[in-house]
């Protein structure tokens, strides 16, 4: 299944920063003149709607510097290793989350966990559409990189990362400084289709490592300066990272 990129699918949130919806997944594009950042790239049947996206905002795959991963579960990495195999372009993520990238092995939600949760409204639908997205799909990274232990990266936009380890141990949320935009990943969502919140939260626990971690990791994020969140599923939330944590808490508390 190819995801069909609509026009309401790419969302400016600032002068040069673009989340886009690919199939119930989000990525980012931070713009610097005729070069980009990606963060994420969706599932595996999202790459034509990630070169569409692309080129919707003046760009091509021989524009993107760099693809920074949040973590390595399939509808964030589909197309990384296309990107790097066919326009060599790098693929850089934490130190930890390096060995699953290569699929030296796999933390993700298995079948059985999914089939497990079946009663919960949503979680079928939402299971067969991954399916189909590309979800259980080998697409290991060939040569993934850590980034340098740097605190800005030398890459559009000047991404900062912030380790928030819990969904995976190499999880990591990316802070843009000089816009106050906090690309949040899978430690913060704001909607998810085996949710009926809509809003800050956390994934339904399946999807995660380690729970109590991936709350834990909350903190990492509260303090940030940002009033703009972009989250790894769901719609961008107008707010500062503290009045968002502080409502996940509240639901994930119940």
């Amino acid at each position: 299944m190819h995801k069909v990129l609509r026009e309401d699918n790419v969302v400016q949130i600032g002068d040069d920063t673009y989340q886009v919806s690919g199939s119930s997944t989000n990525w980012v594009i931070i713009k610097d003149g005729d070069s980009c950042t990606l963060v994420d790239t969706g599932y595996p049947g999202d790459h034509h709607a990630l070169l569409a996206s692309l080129d919707a905002i003046g760009l091509s795959p021989d524009s993107v510097t760099a693809v920074l991963v949040t973590h390595a579960h399939n509808d964030h990495i589909g197309s990384a290793e296309r990107l790097h195999s066919e326009y060599n372009v790098p693929v850089l993520m934490h130190h930890e989350e390096v060995p699953h990238a290569r699929r030296d092995y796999l933390d993700q939600v298995s079948v059985g966990q999914v089939l497990a949760q079946a009663w919960r409204p949503g979680v079928i639908p939402w299971a067969v559409h991954a399916l189909r997205a590309g979800g259980t799909t080998h697409v290991p990274v060939q040569h993934p990189q850590e980034f340098p232990p740097t605190e800005a990266l030398d890459l559009p936009g000047a991404p900062v990362p912030i380790h928030t380890p819990g969904h995976t141990n190499g999880h990591c949320a990316y802070l843009l400084p000089r816009s106050g935009i906090l690309i949040s990943g899978d430690a913060l969502v704001t909607a998810h289709p085996t949710s009926r919140l809509i809003g800050p939260q956390l994934l339904h626990g399946m999807f995660h490592a380690d729970r109590i971690r991936a709350l834990d990791a909350l903190t990492e994020l509260e303090g940030l300066a940002a009033d703009a969140i972009v989250p790894g599923h769901g719609p961008v939330y107008r707010g500062s990272p503290r009045q968002a944590v502080a409502i996940a808490r509240a639901r994930a508390e119940k």
